[in-house]
């Protein structure tokens, strides 16, 4: 008895799976389409988001801090968010703002610094006409025109007057305060206490 060699059979193509009934989604094709078919990645479907309006203010995030409250169950974590606005005309505000996401406490934030804001009166040149100080709690400032010198300050000052649109000025902040909140509403004490 001879043994006789066996021909292995042509393997078979591989079928694509019938879709389960009742499911009508085409099915996916391969290359860069992410799954869809054209490879568009679904541009341009569905309904297109309207712009949002500008608002007439600049705004400026100074600080954002996790403030925690002792509750019964355990703490509970929500944040602090300092925000400075203005129009860069004469008109800044500065407010803060806490929620439990950062995106509500910038929004509380904004809609507290419109109901601060001032009217700074500057000179033609865009300084201020006369010197002014300013202390509130810890922090100690100061601000003097100079003409010709642009803007000169640092940390939260620096922020306050360039959305106040103040230049040509040195500002100091006299104490070792690194507060920028506290640092910013005594800027602003110390504009507002300027006259026209």
């Amino acid at each position: 008895m001879t043994d006789t060699p066996t021909m292995d059979p042509k393997p078979t193509p591989a079928v694509p799976a019938a879709p389960a009934p009742g499911d009508t989604r085409a099915p996916m094709r391969g290359g860069r389409g992410g799954g869809r078919p054209g490879g568009d990645r679904g541009r341009g479907r569905g309904r297109e988001r309207a712009p949002r309006e500008r608002s007439e203010f600049d705004q400026a995030t100074l600080d954002v801090r996790r403030v925690a409250r002792v509750m019964a169950g355990g703490r509970r974590f929500s944040f602090s968010v300092t925000v400075v606005i203005g129009d860069k005309k004469g008109r800044v505000g500065v407010g803060i703002g806490k929620a439990a996401d950062t995106a509500a406490a910038i929004d509380k934030a904004v809609r507290d610094a419109k109901r601060r804001l001032i009217t700074v009166p500057r000179t033609k040149t865009g300084s201020i006409r006369h010197d002014v100080t300013a202390i509130l709690g810890p922090s100690v400032i100061s601000i003097m025109p100079s003409p010709g010198r642009g803007l000169v300050a640092g940390s939260a000052m620096r922020t306050v007057l360039e959305y106040a649109g103040v230049t040509d000025v040195i500002a100091k902040i006299l104490s070792r305060s690194k507060n920028k909140l506290s640092i910013a509403r005594a800027t602003v004490m110390a504009l507002k206490s300027l006259r026209g």
